[in-house]
């Protein structure tokens, strides 16, 4: 039964999930009729024009921010607004300029902490949750981040299994700070290859550095680049007019969806697979969006014919062939592998699925109608 409703929920997922985030379009929809008229006050900006914005951030619901000097966006779509209607006391210091920086706070050690929104402004940083600034804010930003510098140019939060230990990233210039949350230590690199971050986000495992009206995909631990970049944000992360990619795709019926594998780690990270891209089942609170498998699992490359998680470790099949990655702040292929199914199972192909149930050390094979255990 778990199964069938993990399928039917990528079944839903994969119907609504378009090419770009879009986990609150319905809501959105009816934000457009609240843009402000010409002549009743003054012009808003707009961020299809082009913007280099100073902080994004996902609240603790999945909603993403968006924030330009005074002004702030609700979504991917939809008008600016103050950002006093919504933080009002971001504006109750004198003399003090726009929001820095901002991370939606990934603590699993400290449930008092975990999903608060930081903003940082000058020499300052504040905590709110829920659109409530918490007791004791704003305090110096030292006083909470010992060792981080103050006017930042950008921060984004890097949970443990995408870091080594739940972080932030603080950036300053093409230095990046990384700041541990257990040991409050700062290790400071120095990412040249990477543009001046005015902002960061972290959506779906992927982290993104915004400059200009564009932005880069970096990996969190090492900072590196992989892919074509820089890209145009308006083609990704907010509805424009003549912006948008995927452009003619069709959502798939239910009835053909078929998945290849499905697993979950250790960590609780639920995968679904289906022809050569993958789709994380457990975060559906931030968005819902298909990747291909090469982002995770770079030497796999297409379809897959059954994956299972034991340990530390994920193992897929494809062919005859049996990929083992070790876990951690990133999926690392074993020294070694890929090796044949008859070298690690035994078994010859092909391979229709397998699972590893919770708490046992025993793997089930289904190959066509019959269930094998190696």
């Amino acid at each position: 039964m778990e199964l069938l409703s993990k399928t039917l929920l990528l079944c839903w997922l994969l119907v609504l999930g378009r090419a770009a985030p879009a986990p609150q379009d319905a809501a959105e929809k009816d934000n457009v009729s609240e843009m402000r008229d010409e002549d009743s006050g003054p012009a808003l900006p707009d961020r299809c024009a082009g913007i280099e914005f100073d902080a994004i951030t996902p609240d603790e619901k999945g909603k993403t921010f968006f924030f330009k000097g005074a002004y702030m966006w609700k979504g991917f779509q939809g008008p600016a607004q103050l950002v006093s209607e919504s933080f009002k006391e971001i504006d109750d210091i004198p003399n003090i300029g726009h929001i820095d920086a901002a991370f939606r706070m990934h603590n699993s050690a400290n449930p008092d902490d975990h999903d608060r929104i930081y903003f940082f402004l000058e020499d300052k940083v504040f905590s709110y949750y829920d659109h409530v600034l918490e007791d004791g804010y704003p305090k110096h930003i030292s006083e909470e981040f010992p060792g981080v510098s103050t006017h930042l140019d950008a921060a984004v939060e890097c949970p443990k299994g995408e870091c080594m230990a739940d972080s932030v990233l603080f950036f300053k210039g093409q230095e990046v700070s990384v700041y541990d949350l257990s040991t409050k230590t700062v290790k400071t690199k120095t990412w040249s290859h990477l543009p001046a971050c005015t902002s960061a986000l972290r959506w779906l495992e992927h982290y993104y550095c915004f400059h200009g009206n564009n932005f880069t995909r970096f990996h969190p631990v090492s900072g590196e680049v992989n892919g074509t970049y820089p890209k145009d944000a308006r083609h990704y992360f907010m509805r424009c007019p003549n912006f948008g990619h995927g452009a003619g795709y069709q959502p798939p019926e239910c009835s053909n969806v078929k998945l290849d594998a499905i697993t979950a780690d250790d960590a609780g990270k639920m995968y679904a697979f289906a022809g050569p891209i993958y789709m994380r089942l457990d975060t559906r609170r931030d968005g819902i969006h298909a990747f291909p498998i090469t982002r995770l699992w770079k030497e796999v490359v297409g379809r897959v014919d059954a994956v299972f998680s034991y340990t530390d470790k994920m193992y897929l099949i494809k062919g005859t062939q049996v990929y083992i990655y070790k876990g951690g702040a990133h999926y690392t292929l074993i020294e070694g592998y890929p090796k044949t199914l008859k070298e690690e199972l035994g078994l010859e192909g092909p391979v229709d699925a397998a699972f590893v149930c919770p708490d046992q050390h025993l793997v089930h094979i289904i190959q066509a109608e019959f269930l094998t255990f190696p």
